[in-house]
C-alpha cells in the first residue's frame, strides 16, 4: 500500500479526470468520443448481479447502435441459448414476450440473464429492429460462451435431420460418444482425462470437418435464412468440439482450461466478424461479460501465471480498434449465489479494502463517474501501479473476501476507460425465491452503526 500522501494526490489526480455521470442521458457522450471508430466495445461487469452494471452496459450499446451503427451484440453466454434471443429480437421467433425469448437460460445461474434489466434491453432491442426498414439487417444477439456441449448437440442433430437425415444419422452416431454421462460433462471429461473411457475428440473432429465441407450446399438452399441457419448449426459442431476440449482440460489446471474457454470466445467473435459482411452488416460488436474477461489479463497477476483472456487476444489482434471498458463498485448489494448451485441471494457487499482501486475511486466522493485511461496522462501513469481490485462472479463469500475476490492489477493498462457507481444494488431475477426478496441482515444489523 502506498503513503497516505501518494494515496492524497492520486485522490486529486482522479477528481481532475473524472466526468461525472448524473443521470442524463448525455451523461455518455465523452465515452463514444473516445470510442471513435472503434470495431469492437468490450463492456465488462465486476459482478455477475449488479443492477447499475447492466443498465449501463445497456444505455451505451443502444448508443453504440443508433449512433455508431454497430450490428450485434456478443454475451458471456450459452450460444444456443443466446441464439433464441436472436431469434427474438430479429423478429424470427414465435416467443410473444422478452421473458419467453430468455427461457433457455436454464442452467445456474439463470439470474445472469433471466433479469429485469435484460428484460429492458431485450424489449428495446426487438422494438429498435422492427422500427429499421425491411431491407435494412437487424441488429442481433449472440453468445460465446461453450458450457453448452448437449443443447449445442441437439442444435446440431435437429439442424441436418431437416437438412441432410442421412449425415444426421452419421452425427448421432458420433456423439452417441457422450451417451455414457448423459449431461454430466465433468464427468465425462475426468473419465477422458484419466483414461477411464475413450475420448470423443476425433469424433466430434469428425464431424465438424463434415459440416463446413457440406457449407456451400447446406447454405445456398433458401437464400438468407439458409445461410444463417447453417452458421448457427456450424457455431454449435464448434461449440462442441471446443468444449470437449474444454472439460477435459479441468483436470489438469486453471489456467489450461480457462485459456480454452477465453480463445473459444474470441473464435466465436472473429467468425461473427466474418459472416456479418454476407447479411450487408459493418462487424461492429459490444461484448457483454466480466471484467475478468474483458480487461486485459497481461495487467494482472493473474495473467503473469500464463492466464489469457478475451481483452488481451483481442486488444492483441485488433489494437485501437477495441475498446476496453472495466466498472468498479466499492459497496452495496449484489446478486449471488453462496456456493455453486446454491440459490440466489440478495447478499450485501463490503466496503473496498483500503488502498484498493475500488477504495480510492471511491474517496473522490463522487458518486459515479468515468475515467479516459487511453490518452497519455498523470492520472494514467498514477494508475499503472499495482493495487488490489474486486471481482465478484456469481459466487460471493464476504467471509474470505481477500481471499476470495482480490487480485493485483494495474488498472490503466487493464482496461482504455472505467465506470466507476459509489453504491450499486442488486439485479433484480425473474424468478425471485423468499431467500432473495429477505436478502441478508447488514453486518451491523440491529444496531445500524
Amino acid at each position: 500500500m502506498v503513503s497516505t500522501s501518494s494515496e492524497g494526490e492520486l485522490r486529486k489526480l482522479v477528481r481532475a479526470a473524472a466526468v461525472e455521470l448524473k443521470g442524463a442521458r448525455e451523461d455518455f457522450d465523452p465515452l463514444l468520443n473516445w470510442i471513435g471508430g472503434a470495431q469492437f466495445v468490450l463492456l465488462g461487469e465486476a459482478s455477475h448481479g449488479t443492477h447499475e452494471f447492466y443498465e449501463t452496459r445497456a444505455e451505451i450499446t443502444k448508443q453504440l447502435i443508433r449512433e455508431k451503427g454497430f450490428s450485434a451484440v456478443a454475451v458471456e453466454a450459452d450460444w444456443p441459448d443466446a441464439y433464441q434471443v436472436n431469434r427474438y429480437v430479429r423478429g424470427m421467433s414465435e416467443a410473444r414476450n422478452p421473458d419467453e425469448a430468455l427461457r433457455e437460460f436454464k442452467r445456474f445461474p439463470t439470474w445472469m440473464w433471466r433479469n429485469t434489466d435484460v428484460v429492458e434491453f431485450v424489449s428495446w432491442l426487438k422494438s429498435y429492429n422492427e422500427s429499421l426498414p425491411a431491407d435494412k439487417p437487424k441488429v442481433g444477439f449472440y453468445g460465446l460462451d461453450l458450457y453448452s456441449l448437449h443443447a449445442s448437440i441437439e442444435a446440431v442433430l435437429n439442424y441436418l435431420e431437416k437438412v441432410d437425415p442421412e449425415a444426421a444419422k452419421r452425427a448421432r452416431f458420433r456423439y452417441s460418444c457422450f451417451e455414457h454421462f448423459a449431461e454430466d460433462t465433468q464427468a465425462y471429461g475426468y473419465a477422458a482425462t484419466f483414461g477411464l473411457t475413450e475420448s470423443c475428440e476425433e469424433e466430434v473432429l469428425k464431424q465438424l470437418v463434415e459440416l463446413r465441407r457440406k457449407a456451400t450446399d447446406y447454405a445456398s438452399r433458401d437464400g438468407r435464412v439458409a445461410r444463417d441457419e447453417f452458421f448457427f448449426a456450424e457455431q454449435n459442431a464448434r461449440l462442441v468440439k471446443n468444449a470437449e476440449e474444454y472439460y477435459r482440460t479441468m483436470f489438469r489446471g486453471r489456467n489450461e482450461s480457462w485459456n480454452k474457454r477465453d480463445t473459444h470466445m474470441v473464435e466465436t467473435l472473429e467468425n461473427l466478424t466474418a459472416y456479418f459482411p454476407s447479411l450487408g452488416q459493418t462487424p461492429k460488436i459490444a461484448v457483454w461479460a466480466h471484467n475478468s474477461h474483458l480487461g486485459d489479463a497481461r495487467a494482472t497477476e493473474i495473467g503473469e501465471s500464463g492466464e489469457i483472456n478475451v481483452g488481451q487476444l483481442v486488444r492483441e489482434r485488433h489494437g485501437d480498434s477495441a475498446v476496453l471498458v472495466g466498472f468498479t463498485t466499492n459497496s452495496g448489494t449484489v446478486t449471488a449465489a453462496s456456493d455453486w448451485g446454491a440459490p440466489a441471494e440478495r447478499k450485501w457487499v463490503r466496503p473496498a479494502f483500503r488502498g484498493s482501486y475500488e477504495s480510492v475511486l471511491h474517496e473522490t466522493q463522487i458518486p459515479s463517474f468515468m475515467l479516459n485511461l487511453r490518452p497519455s496522462s498523470e492520472v494514467r501513469e498514477a494508475l499503472r501501479n499495482p493495487r488490489l481490485e474486486r471481482a465478484i462472479g456469481v459466487i460471493y463469500r464476504p467471509e474470505s473476501e481477500r481471499l476470495s475476490h482480490y487480485f493485483h492489477a494495474r488498472l490503466s493498462e487493464q482496461f482504455d476507460t472505467v465506470i466507476h457507481y459509489s453504491e450499486t444494488h442488486a439485479v433484480e431475477p425473474l424468478e425471485r425465491l423468499q431467500r432473495w426478496e429477505v436478502g441478508e441482515f447488514p453486518e451491523t444489523y440491529p444496531w445500524g452503526v
